[in-house]
């Protein structure tokens, strides 16, 4: 059966990119006749706010969306994730790093414009993994001049090398969480999602993931990529456009379901 999900994470009030990039994941979801997923993505530190997720529920629900099981929080998942980087790091996979974004930049020439983050340039690989997992950063381990392909439902054919176009992956943080590329991982496999439906500034994302998949032996979803969505002068939407947050449209009398604007 055909499984997808939302996963809005409760930093702020969602707009109406997250609107159409959820409505097309409801949209494909009922089309195959399967079961959506609401996932409350809150593991981003004091940037999630219960506020913010209970706006999102009554939010989502006003412009039109239905989903059939949660709302489920990942801060309530916390044994899962452990156990994965447990797995992962017995496996050889990890390695500890003590190296900061500001000292990860430096050692490059040039921060891929728009990633998440700067491909890594491998300072602590040669680092024992046999340390505490907390109060240090934990990498993964990427197979240098692997290309990592998949067909993306919407943009088609999607490849990238491993050590070229992205490096190794921040898995856990040195506050004791895990990582979005892992948390994403195991809740996508441990909920038996069948198709990710996210937007695109998540593509090079999804080539990371899929090797955390791979090592953790999980099997490897579909993915479908929205367009983004901008405002007039072409910027991509972020939380902090108020202005075309749901909520501003709900209380201004808007009519739901509906993208004002020609968005």
């Amino acid at each position: 059966m055909y499984r997808g999900r939302i996963a809005p994470s409760p930093t702020g009030l969602l707009h109406l990119g997250h609107a159409r990039t959820f409505t097309t994941a409801q949209e494909r979801c009922r089309a195959a006749g399967g079961v959506l997923i609401y996932r409350n993505d809150d593991l981003d530190g004091p940037r999630c706010k219960p506020e913010f997720a209970q706006a999102a529920v009554e939010d989502l629900r006003w412009f039109g969306l239905r989903w059939d099981e949660g709302p489920y929080s990942q801060s309530e998942r916390m044994p899962l994730y452990i156990e994965a980087f447990e797995k992962l790091r017995s496996g050889g996979w990890l390695f500890p790093c003590k190296c900061s974004r500001k000292e990860i930049a430096a050692a490059l020439s040039a921060p891929h414009a728009g990633d998440e983050e700067p491909p890594y340039p491998g300072t602590c690989r040669a680092c024992s993994p046999n340390v505490a997992r907390a109060g240090v950063n934990w990498r993964f381990r990427v197979p240098v001049g692997r290309e990592v392909r998949f067909v993306d439902g919407h943009f088609g054919p999607q490849s990238a090398v491993a050590g070229r176009d992205f490096g190794d992956i921040l898995v856990w943080r040195k506050d004791d969480f895990p990582s979005y590329q892992l948390a994403c991982v195991v809740d996508d496999a441990l909920m038996r999602i069948t198709e990710v439906v996210r937007g695109a500034d998540l593509i090079t994302s999804t080539f990371r993931q899929i090797l955390i998949f791979e090592a953790l032996g999980y099997p490897v979803p579909a993915f479908y990529h929205c367009p983004l969505v901008t405002d007039e002068n072409g910027v991509r939407l972020a939380k902090r456009n108020d202005a075309l947050s749901l909520r501003t449209l709900r209380e201004s009398g808007n009519p739901p379901g509906e993208f004002p604007g020609g968005l």
